[in-house]
């Protein structure tokens, strides 16, 4: 008894100071403090998180490198680092075509290639919660780089993706050369794919909170100290190439008022079953792409073409909708335009992802939450004027991306982080998000990222 209430023997490695405070209870107590059992947070393991960090924050840079380049090279100077939907609005009917078409060749020869004589692993979020945290650094590789090509040349998927997968590799690769267990490896890749999510939209606390809600599931010390190192790591090597800066840059700076606050409990749960029904669309278009080696080769070019195609209408439609996000931002449009944003967006990310073309669905679910709540919050200010459109744009999008990543804290700390602004918004942002992640975990409980898993039980054997 005596030694047992001298030592903190739960503890790997155990604590500097080994004897307990005087009344005998032990530090495990405390919830928050437990789990690091079957990870022990070694030196070797800092190490390897230090690493990973340097590796994600490179490969966000090759990356984004790589995304600007073609961007630019497809629709003129200024559409990569710059706005590329006003690049897009400035090409001709060919030049805005005749990309996407590349892009659906592309896309359909380059991923047939890749699938069919290069095997491997390249899910991070299956390696983490069903595997074993290994990851095949030449696939992932492939398929980064192909991703980013697609995104660039204005296919309608996040850009997240590639230097997500490229982190977790990068933890998956130091974890087995330096000889971490299995739980160890499986942190470190969901450290490097948070990392690489936080480095190319300067999301640092945004990436620690992903890697510890969305990939581990337990906000608790010995997850967060190694995510927010891995993140923090990251942000600062992209900082290189990648400028400090948020996101979207000077947005208004929304003041709180009772419209919005009334709003976002009566859209909350609206946003909630959205973001359920499209979670539940990415989810059979990932079940139903195609199987066929020859229908692999055309459907990317076939549903690109789809999206050239409606995009000569919507110019907002083409790349992951980072500037249709702004547009909704700064209330600039109208209720018809947000409107039918919100409904089109969903279905051509729906489209290219179903084609077989790999990318993120981040920015995508973020827009389309942006421009869901401009339509409903222009519709609600003519019940209840004075709040701008923008600020219930604000609002809709971290309810959305909070709801469809099951992740109400890491949705909502990625908006304030993406826009350095909206605290004015805080609670109405606060009870939106709750509501509607509440909701679509009541109707369903399957987020973007789970949804996209491949086999597995069928939903009916499901617990």
């Amino acid at each position: 008894m005596t030694g047992a209430r001298r030592s903190e023997r739960q503890r790997q490695p155990q604590p500097l100071l080994r004897s307990r405070i005087s009344s005998g209870r032990a530090a495990m107590d405390q919830p928050n403090v437990t789990g690091d059992g079957d990870v022990p947070l070694t030196v070797r393991f800092w190490a390897m998180v230090v690493l990973t960090g340097i590796g994600a924050g490179l490969f966000g840079v090759l990356l984004m490198l790589l995304l600007f380049t073609v961007a630019d090279l497809a629709f003129g100077p200024g559409a990569g680092e710059g706005s590329f939907q006003d690049a897009v609005e400035r090409a001709d009917t060919l030049g805005r075509v005749v990309p996407l078409l590349v892009a659906g060749v592309v896309a359909g020869l380059g991923w047939f290639l890749l699938r069919r004589h290069v095997p491997g692993s390249t899910d991070v979020d299956d390696s983490i919660w069903t595997g074993d945290g290994k990851l095949n650094f030449r696939r992932s590789a492939g398929t980064s780089v192909l991703s980013e090509i697609v995104v660039g040349l204005g296919a309608s998927l996040g850009r997240e993706a590639a230097p997500k997968l490229m982190g977790g590799v990068c933890g998956s690769l130091l974890g087995t050369w330096s000889g971490l267990s299995v739980p160890q490896r499986r942190l470190l890749v969901a450290c490097g794919a948070g990392a690489g999510l936080a480095c190319v939209y300067n999301v640092p606390l945004g990436g620690a909170l992903f890697t510890a809600e969305v990939l581990v599931g337990a906000v608790r010390l010995p997850v967060v100290l190694p995510a927010l190192a891995c993140s923090g790591i990251a942000t600062v090597v992209a900082w290189v190439y990648l400028p400090p800066i948020p996101t979207y840059l000077e947005l208004p700076a929304y003041e709180f008022a009772f419209a919005p606050l009334v709003w976002a409990v009566l859209a909350g749960p609206v946003i909630g079953v959205l973001a359920a029904a499209f979670v539940r669309l990415i989810a059979w278009v990932s079940d139903h792409q195609p199987s066929r080696w020859w229908w692999q080769l055309i459907a990317p070019l076939a549903a690109f073409a789809v999206l050239a195609a409606v995009g000569l209408a919507l110019p907002q439609l083409f790349g992951n909708g980072k500037d249709m996000a702004e547009q909704a931002f700064t209330g600039v449009g109208g209720v018809l335009l947000f409107g039918a944003l919100f409904l089109l967006k969903p279905m051509v990310t729906a489209m290219c992802l179903g084609s077989g073309a790999s990318g993120g669905l981040f920015t995508p679910t973020l827009s389309t939450g942006a421009a869901l709540g401009a339509f409903l919050g222009a519709a609600w200010s003519l019940l209840w004027p004075g709040a701008p459109v923008g600020a219930y744009a604000m609002i809709g999008a971290a309810a959305m991306i909070g709801a469809a990543m099951q992740a109400p804290l890491a949705g909502l700390v990625m908006v304030l982080e993406l826009t350095h602004t909206g605290f004015g918004l805080m609670v109405p942002m606060i009870l939106a998000t709750f509501l509607a992640t509440a909701v679509a975990r009541w109707i369903d409980g399957y987020s973007i990222y789970s949804a996209r898993l491949v086999g597995g039980r069928r939903p009916d054997q499901a617990t």
